[in-house]
């Protein structure tokens, strides 16, 4: 089972920018995730491409149901615009590596 209490970096990215306020930070899961990126150091930035992959491995076939019962009251990935989470993930890693 995921724990997100082993997930520091998911609990920061999703609590605190990708929720319910998200406006704060952005109007595109781009522009609230480079501000996260940001916000953190290249440490963090490298524990949550590691969180990402882990999440993906734990979830055995079942990505957007796990994600959805882990974080899907803050951040719904098909509401932004995406066919998956798996999509979601892509991309999430795509802003983290390359802005």
């Amino acid at each position: 089972m995921i724990d997100k209490n082993s997930d520091c970096e998911f609990h920061v990215l999703f609590g605190a920018y990708l929720n319910q306020d998200s406006e704060y930070w952005g109007d595109t899961v781009e522009q609230i995730v480079t501000c996260y990126k940001n916000d953190s150091s290249p440490e963090e930035i490298s524990n949550i491409l590691v969180e990402i992959d882990n999440f993906r491995k734990e979830a055995r076939g079942k990505l957007d149901e796990v994600f959805r019962e882990a974080y899907g009251f803050n951040f719904d990935p098909i509401l932004w615009g995406y066919a998956t989470t798996g999509h979601f993930f892509d991309d999430l890693k795509k802003i983290l590596i390359t802005h």
